[in-house]
C-alpha cells in the first residue's frame, strides 16, 4: 500500500474507534465527508469491506480491525516520536507533560508553582488519568503514580514519598452522628470511598474487608467529588494532607495498612533531557519538604 494512505488508515482507526463517522471527524478535526470518503477510498483500493454500516454506526470487519490495529500502532509511535524529538532539545522550554491521578494533583502543586516561577518558558500540561499512561509511547514526559511499583520496561522508577493515610470527617457529619472510637463502631456509620468494583486503593481494600462491610452511601471515581461529598457531610472517608483543613477532622490516625507509595516514572529516552530533569529534581525537592 502507497505511504500516501496513511491519512486514510489513521481515519479507519478513528472510525473504529468511535464507532461514528461524526465520532471520528471530531476527533480528527476534519469534516464527516472527508471521513466517509478516506473509508470508501480505503475500501476501494483495498478490494475488501473494512467496515459494516448500520443505524448506530460503523463497526470494523475482521479486515477493518486488523488495519485499525495497525493506524493505533502507528500514531502512537508518531506520537512517541513527537515526545522524544521535543524532549531532546538542550534547552528547559516548550511543552511538558506530566501525567498523575486527580487525587495527587494537590501534592504536586507545589512543584508545578516551582517550574512554573524557575522556567517560565515552559508549558506545564497536567494529565489526570486513571489509566497507566504509555510513555514508552510518547503520551507523556514523566508520570506520578501511587499504589505498587511499576514494572513497565525501560521506564526509570524513583519512589517520591510514603503517604499516610487517616480518617476523616466533617464537623457537621460528628455534629449529626459522633466520632467512632474504634473499628467495632466503624459499621455504624457512613462511608465515602472509591467506586467498588474499580477501588485498588490499600484503604479503600481494607474497608472492604469489614464484617459487617459499613454503609457506603457515595462513591466516586473522583477524587475530588470525594473529598466534597466528605466535606458535605455525607459520610466518613479516607485522605491525606488535611490535618490544616478546617472543613474536615480527623476521626482515626493513619495506620500503615491505609498508607500508598507515590512514584516518580519517566522513560529512558528522555530521562536525561534537561527539562525533564529540571522537572524530576524540583517535584523530589517540593515533596522531601
Amino acid at each position: 500500500m502507497a505511504i500516501e494512505s496513511w491519512d486514510e488508515i489513521r481515519t479507519a482507526w478513528h472510525v473504529a474507534r468511535a464507532g461514528t463517522v461524526s465520532g471520528a471527524a471530531e476527533a480528527l478535526g476534519v469534516h464527516h465527508a472527508t471521513v466517509i470518503r478516506h473509508i470508501d477510498a480505503l475500501e476501494a483500493r483495498l478490494g475488501v469491506k473494512l467496515f459494516q454500516r448500520h443505524a448506530r454506526g460503523y463497526t470494523p470487519t475482521e479486515a477493518g480491525s486488523a488495519l485499525a490495529q495497525v493506524g493505533r500502532v502507528t500514531e502512537e509511535q508518531f506520537a512517541q516520536l513527537g515526545t522524544r524529538l521535543t524532549g531532546a532539545g538542550s534547552g528547559i522550554e516548550g511543552d511538558l507533560v506530566i501525567t498523575t491521578l486527580p487525587g495527587l494533583v494537590p501534592l504536586l502543586r507545589p512543584a508545578l508553582i516551582e517550574l512554573n516561577t524557575r522556567y517560565p518558558d515552559l508549558s506545564l500540561r497536567v494529565e489526570t488519568e486513571r489509566r497507566v499512561v504509555r510513555l514508552e509511547y510518547g503520551e507523556a514526559h514523566l508520570a506520578v503514580r501511587a499504589g505498587s511499583r511499576p514494572t513497565e520496561p525501560d521506564n526509570v522508577v524513583q519512589p517520591l514519598l510514603r503517604c499516610p493515610v487517616a480518617l476523616y470527617a466533617s464537623p457537621g457529619y460528628i455534629a449529626r452522628h459522633g466520632a467512632p472510637r474504634d473499628d467495632a463502631e466503624l459499621a455504624e456509620h457512613l462511608f465515602v470511598v472509591e467506586d467498588v468494583e474499580d477501588a485498588r486503593a490499600p484503604f479503600d481494600q481494607w474497608l472492604l474487608r469489614q464484617k459487617p462491610l459499613p454503609h457506603i452511601v457515595f462513591r466516586s471515581n473522583e477524587a475530588a467529588a470525594r473529598r466534597a461529598a466528605m466535606a458535605d457531610g455525607l459520610g466518613l472517608g479516607f485522605w491525606y494532607g488535611e490535618s490544616d483543613a478546617p472543613d474536615l477532622v480527623e476521626v482515626m490516625p493513619s495506620r500503615p495498612e491505609w498508607e500508598f507509595t507515590v512514584w516518580l516514572v519517566t522513560h529512558v529516552d528522555l530521562h536525561r533531557t534537561a527539562k525533564v530533569q529540571a522537572a524530576v529534581t524540583i517535584i523530589k525537592d517540593t515533596l522531601k519538604q
